[in-house]
């Protein structure tokens, strides 16, 4: 099978490690991964903010990159439920307005082949063990567009329970916000810190020593926060985890 991946901007600029763990899984379960060079931000941050025709090219630029691809596999639930979820609204808007089909039709190709990491994984691989290693305790934050736009479910801890090694433990108050949301945090800065101090909270109360999550986004926030209150728990993407294998830690 032959997928492309989408990295994401944040991950792009300040997570690449996490991109490389998706090829190495991916490639480690006999997929061919190619990381298309003409691919930029999906529009997301223009959308959310109110720049919802600034949006529409980096939209379409999208649909230009990925179009041929079976699948294209995100590490990024928020960025894939902008794919999935505001792309068909986009597409609807415009045909509201009075500027006909194209955009929609455009558009329409790339959003059921759109997949975040773990679904793809599940739904379309058919896979919960991918014959991880991760020798750790682990809790379990899901994200807001991943929770509640894409509906991943027990997906991630399907994944999370198969990885040898790893003690998974449940976080209190999981499905809560932890406060990021983007420019929200901007925006909104006490209300954000408290509700990130509340996430941290309940995570150290766990004793695990990794949170993980599926958006690198959630992970910079809840991060900084754990930085401040000066815990000893570490925020890791589960592509990382997955990724992992006993041979390495041998090493």
């Amino acid at each position: 099978m032959r997928v492309a991946l989408f990295l994401t901007c944040v991950n792009d600029t300040l997570y690449p490690d996490t991109g490389r763990a998706v090829v190495k899984l991916l490639t480690r379960l006999g997929v061919e991964v190619d990381f298309p060079m003409a691919q930029t931000c999906c529009g997301q941050a223009h959308y959310n903010t109110g720049y919802r025709h600034d949006a529409e090219p980096l939209a379409r630029r999208f649909s230009e990159v990925f179009r041929d691809y079976e699948a294209i596999v995100t590490p990024s639930g928020s960025c894939g439920a902008m794919v999935r979820e505001l792309y068909p609204r986009m597409g609807a808007r415009a045909r509201a307005e009075g500027r006909g089909n194209g955009l929609a039709a455009v558009l329409a190709p790339v959003v059921p082949r759109t997949y975040e990491l773990t679904e793809f994984l599940v739904d379309v691989l058919g896979v919960t063990d991918v014959g991880a290693y991760y020798p750790h305790t682990v809790t379990y934050h899901p994200t807001c567009h991943g929770l509640r736009s894409l509906g991943l479910g027990e997906r991630p801890l399907r994944l999370l329970r198969a990885v040898k090694g790893l003690e998974l433990v449940e976080l209190p108050g999981a499905e809560e916000c932890c406060g990021f949301g983007g420019t929200f945090a901007v925006k909104n800065p006490d209300v954000s810190a408290a509700m990130g101090a509340d996430k941290v909270r309940n995570a150290e109360s766990t004793g695990a020593e990794v949170l993980c999550a599926g958006d690198n986004s959630c992970l910079m926030h809840i991060g900084g926060t754990m930085a401040r209150l000066g815990t000893r728990m570490r925020p890791v993407h589960i592509a990382e985890i997955l990724a992992g294998t006993e041979e390495e830690t041998a090493a």
